[in-house]
């Protein structure tokens, strides 16, 4: 896995009224920037990218949103940087992965934070139920 690390840089959550009836969640990750960066420590280049992590819940009741940089490390560094500046979006392989990465990381802080707020969290959790309800 090419990604080598993730920093955070912002965290930002508001209720603004209670959960009531039907809640509808949505978590979407964007890639905002890229740059080419050097890491000393591989004497590598790498891409830090940009991103957001956004949570809304609908009806309007909250959103939580975290902000960052993903470190990705390639080979190809060139061709994702061409292919960024002419069509602001990412290669479909890089683009799958860092995605991916987002949601695993991010939607775990944010289903913590959801519970601190007393939302509905932005995953499905797993349900015990008795055994007499099990058909």
């Amino acid at each position: 896995m090419p990604i080598i690390g993730m920093t955070l840089k912002n965290i930002e959550a508001s209720r603004k009224k209670a959960a009531t009836g039907e809640v509808k969640v949505n978590s979407t990750p964007t890639i905002t920037s890229l740059k080419e960066v050097d890491v000393a420590t591989l004497g590598k280049k790498a891409i830090e990218m940009a991103f957001e992590m956004t949570t809304s819940y609908v009806p309007e009741i909250a959103e939580i949103k975290i902000s960052g940089n993903v470190l990705y490390l390639t080979d190809s560094g060139k061709d994702i940087m061409k292919q960024w500046k002419s069509k602001k979006q990412l290669p479909s392989g890089v683009s799958v992965e860092v995605l991916n990465y987002l949601f695993r990381h991010c939607l775990l802080k944010i289903a913590n934070i959801a519970d601190d707020l007393q939302l509905p969290p932005p995953l499905q959790m797993p349900r015990v139920r008795p055994a007499s309800e099990v058909k």
